[in-house]
């Protein structure tokens, strides 16, 4: 008799036990076919042991719905990614369904509904923690659901697409310090976000390259917004020896360290160097145009639609540094 779904083995612990990889354990249960016949009878058959009956399958030959869940929506963040997913859905002949968790307990319960009632063919959550009760209920669907850009580590049994944020903030660092800066600010996000603590740790490697300690009274905590970006940046600039750099771990956060900048006279970037994160439309568009850490956002999400409707197995994609005019040598 197959394990109950509360203590079935997770499909990481699957893939360990047949010696192959998670996206492959993935493709044999998304029936896909660019898997060895050996490999799919050995996965299948832990599959079957482990309670696993198989989830409910998309087909290319077929209309469907992909579900596209946020915490929120209220930036040009979660536009960049639906543009990826909406894109990658059309190419694919299905429907994409976009709904917010901060809309209230009743839709919330009517997105459960809905779910419930089979309308769905796979589902992508912006964030595993916010929509952590979804995680359960789809997955005792047996929907497809894949993290996307995911604020925790994800449940062993789930794919995840995300950016490289070490590798990009270590960059930022990187690229601060090669103009000569060694006071440099940090404007971090949440530290229980696994994306603020990669950033965190690659703005640190950074230092550690290149032999320069970081100072640690030069770090604030921001909310990824505007307006935390004005607070924390007016902090920073307050010190009594203030930077002469900022890393702020968004751009939206940036252009608010511009705002703190202007409020109190300080010249970007002849007097105070300023690096953003994510590469969103308004970053090119600030003045001076801001240097930040491109996130292939719409790559992102056109990823996600393709790995949960199992044509791809998710991953890591790269960042990139992208130099404006809102860093100078010091």
């Amino acid at each position: 008799m197959g394990s109950t779904s509360s203590d079935r083995a997770t499909m990481a612990e699957i893939a360990h036990a047949a010696g192959v990889s998670l996206p492959t354990v993935s493709k044999v249960w998304n029936g896909r076919a660019d898997v060895s016949e050996h490999t799919r009878q050995r996965v299948d058959e832990l599959l079957r042991l482990h309670g696993y009956r198989g989830r409910r399958q998309w087909r290319p030959d077929s209309a469907g719905t992909v579900d596209v869940i946020f915490p929120e929506i209220d930036c040009a963040w979660e536009g960049e990614h639906l543009r990826g997913i909406e894109a990658a859905g059309h190419a694919a002949g299905v429907r994409i369904v976009v709904s917010s968790l901060d809309r209230g307990e009743t839709a919330r319960r009517q997105l459960v509904q809905r779910l419930r009632a089979g309308r769905t063919d796979g589902a992508i959550l912006a964030t595993v923690t916010a929509a952590g009760p979804l995680v359960k209920a789809l997955n005792r669907m047996n929907v497809p659901v894949v993290a996307l850009d995911p604020a925790s580590r994800t449940a062993g049994d789930m794919l995840s697409v995300d950016a490289a944020n070490f590798a990009g903030a270590r960059a930022a660092a990187a690229h601060l310090l090669a103009l000569g800066h060694r006071r440099i600010g940090l404007i971090a996000g949440l530290d229980e976000l696994m994306c603020s603590r990669a950033r965190r740790d690659g703005f640190l490697a950074a230092h550690d390259d290149a032999g320069v300690p970081p100072d640690p009274g030069l770090v604030e905590r921001g909310g990824f917004d505007f307006p935390s970006g004005v607070v924390a940046g007016g902090r920073l600039l307050d010190r009594g020896t203030p930077p002469t750099a900022i890393f702020a771990m968004s751009d939206l956060m940036a252009i608010g360290v511009y705002e703190a900048a202007r409020r109190r006279g300080v010249s970007v970037p002849d007097q105070l160097s300023v690096v953003g994160f994510d590469d969103l439309p308004g970053a090119r568009w600030a003045a001076p145009p801001l240097t930040t850490v491109r996130q292939p956002l719409r790559e992102m999400g056109a990823l996600a639609t393709r790995t949960v409707l199992g044509l791809a197995g998710g991953g890591v994609l790269d960042t990139q540094l992208v130099i404006r005019e809102s860093t100078a040598p010091i």
